[in-house]
């Protein structure tokens, strides 16, 4: 099985700070592309590496992205 899990990428100066929410792992690097290859590692050795109740602790699949207007001033 090959859940789908979301990737959430910033630039922050010179790297790119990659996020999955759904188990909050955060990994970088020096390119978006890089930054994606990271955290998909990181989360692959979470899942390796966890034992079922912190994997069961952390995860959620109720992450919504959504846009958001605010008045600024």
């Amino acid at each position: 099985m090959k859940p789908l899990f979301t990737a959430l990428i910033e630039k922050e100066d010179d790297m790119y700070v990659a996020l999955c929410p759904e188990i909050d792992i955060v990994s970088q690097g020096v390119s978006v592309e890089d930054a994606k290859k990271n955290l998909k590692e990181a989360v692959e050795l979470f899942f390796e590496c966890a034992s079922e109740n912190e994997i069961k602790t952390r995860l959620h699949y109720d992450v919504y992205i959504s846009p958001l207007e605010v008045t600024i001033g």
